[in-house]
C-alpha cells in the first residue's frame, strides 16, 4: 500500500467520524424524545388503571411503595418504615422507578461487600502476596467490606446531584414558558405537558419529571398531592421550589402567574450567583497549574538561550 493510499484511508476514516459527530446528536434527541413518551405513556396508563379500578392515590403510591417492596424482603412491615420510604425517595430522586427497586438496592449492599472480600481474599492467597502480614489482611477486607457496602449509596448520591444539577439549570427557561402559556389562558396542566414536550430534545431529565407531573394533575383530582410527589421526585432545588411556590399559591389564592414570574426571577439570580461564585473560585485552582506547567515552560523560553550561549562561549 503506497503513501498515497494511506493518506486517502485516514481522510476517509476522519470523514466517517465527523459524520458521525454531526449526525449522532440528532439521533440521540430523538430517542430521548421517544423514551421521554414511553415514560409518559406507561404513568398515564398506570394512574388510569388506578383510577378506574376506584383505588384512591396517595403519596406513597402501593404500586411505588418502599413499605411493600422492602417488606418482601424481610417479611416484617415494621423493618421497612422510615428507611424504606428514604430510600424510595433517593431512588426515585435518581430517575429510578422500577417498583423492586428498594429490593435490588438492599441485595447490592449486601453483595457488593462479600464480592470484594472475595476477590482480596483471592490476591493475598497468591504467592507473590505470601508476605504480608495478617494485620494488613484484616484491615484491607475490612475496608472492601466498608467501600462496598458504602458504594451504591455514593452511585445513587452522584446520580441525584447530576440530575439536580441538569434540573436546576434548565428549570429557569422552562419556567420562562410556562409563565408564557399561563398569561396567555392555558391550563396549569396543559402548560406543564406543552413544555415538556418542548423540552424533551434538550433536557429529558426535567420533560420526564414534567410530563409525569402533568399526567398526575391531569389524572387525579389532587393538584396539590400532586406538585407534593413532584417535589418529593426531584428531590431540592429548583423544582422543590416550584412545587413549594405553586402548592402556597393554590392555598392562599394568589395569582399562579404572579408566582411563576417571582420565581424565575429568583431562580435567575440564584443561578448567575452560583456562576459568579464558581468563577471567583477559579484563580485559586488555577494557581497550582501555572506553577508546575506554564512557569517552568516559560523559564526554558526565557533563559535557554541565553544558558545554550554561555556554554557556547565557554566551549
Amino acid at each position: 500500500m503506497d503513501q498515497q493510499m494511506i493518506i486517502t484511508v485516514i481522510v476517509s476514516f476522519l470523514a466517517a467520524l465527523s459524520f458521525a459527530g454531526i449526525a449522532l446528536p440528532f439521533l440521540n434527541k430523538s430517542d430521548e424524545k421517544e423514551r421521554y413518551r414511553d415514560v409518559i405513556g406507561k404513568r398515564r396508563k398506570a394512574l388510569f388503571d388506578a383510577t378506574r379500578d376506584g383505588s384512591h392515590y396517595k403519596a406513597k403510591d402501593q404500586n411505588l411503595s418502599a413499605k411493600d417492596s422492602m417488606a418482601g424482603f424481610y417479611k416484617v412491615q415494621q423493618l421497612a418504615g422510615k428507611m424504606g420510604e428514604d430510600m424510595r425517595d433517593n431512588l426515585l430522586q435518581a430517575g429510578i422507578r422500577d417498583p423492586s427497586a428498594p429490593l435490588k438496592f438492599m441485595i447490592g449492599k449486601g453483595v457488593a461487600p462479600i464480592f470484594l472480600c472475595v476477590i482480596l481474599m483471592i490476591i493475598f492467597s497468591s504467592p507473590k502476596a505470601a508476605d504480608v502480614g495478617d494485620t494488613t489482611v484484616l484491615l484491607s477486607l475490612l475496608g472492601a467490606a466498608v467501600f462496598g457496602y458504602k458504594l451504591p449509596d455514593i452511585l445513587i448520591k452522584n446520580k441525584i446531584q447530576k440530575r439536580q444539577t441538569e434540573i436546576n439549570l434548565s428549570f429557569p427557561d422552562s419556567l420562562d414558558m410556562m409563565l408564557i402559556c399561563v398569561q396567555g389562558g392555558i391550563g396549569l396542566e396543559q402548560t406543564v405537558d406543552r413544555v415538556a414536550e418542548e423540552i424533551a430534545e434538550h433536557s429529558p431529565i426535567l420533560a420526564e419529571e414534567l410530563g409525569i407531573l402533568s399526567a398526575e394533575m391531569a389524572m387525579l383530582n389532587d393538584r396539590r398531592q400532586a406538585l407534593q410527589d413532584f417535589a418529593r421526585r426531584v428531590g431540592s432545588g429548583a423544582g422543590k421550589s416550584f412545587a413549594t411556590s405553586l402548592i402556597q399559591a393554590e392555598q392562599y389564592g394568589t395569582s399562579v402567574s404572579q408566582a411563576m414570574r417571582v420565581m424565575s426571577e429568583e431562580l435567575r439570580e440564584m443561578r448567575m450567583s452560583l456562576a459568579e461564585e464558581k468563577a471567583m473560585s477559579l484563580p485559586p485552582k488555577l494557581t497550582v497549574p501555572m506553577i508546575l506547567c506554564f512557569l517552568p515552560a516559560l523559564f526554558i523560553v526565557i533563559l535557554g538561550p541565553a544558558g545554550i550561549q554561555a556554554g557556547a562561549a565557554g566551549m
